[in-house]
């Protein structure tokens, strides 16, 4: 992402969220969840590093896997080898397709935001 400050201030940022529908959205949110879980194997972990209840954790999980054709997650119980959970191949695009589209909103936005950053109020960015 673009560093909009040049004054040691941290760098405003977009929050990109994609509406498809009343009950279908990506955002920031659901976007770090995929990305926990493909760092952790687990959606309880992936939840607990965002400060999330698994319950919260799966729900979004359970949001995003009716919401696309493919599901995004594959998930497996505890057992011998314990349970776990992946992204799958179709998770997978759909993370790396909205990360993209956040690098490009930045670069896009880059010299707006910093006209807007411009008008802010003395100690507003500092917050």
């Amino acid at each position: 992402m673009n560093d909009f400050a040049t004054d040691g201030q941290d760098a405003p940022s977009l929050r990109i969220r994609i509406v498809f529908g009343e009950d279908a959205m990506l955002g920031p949110g659901k976007a770090d969840l995929l990305e926990l879980i493909r760092e952790t194997g687990s959606i309880a972990a992936a939840g607990r590093s965002m400060s999330m209840s698994y319950k919260r954790a799966w729900m979004l999980v359970d949001e995003l896997n009716k919401a696309f054709r493919d599901p995004l997650v594959e998930s497996s119980r505890g057992g011998v080898r314990g349970g776990g959970a992946r992204l799958t191949k179709a998770g997978e695009v759909v993370l790396a397709q909205y990360r993209k589209l956040e690098e490009i909103m930045a670069e896009a936005g880059a010299a707006r935001i910093g006209v807007l950053r411009s008008l802010l109020r003395d100690g507003v960015a500092e917050k």
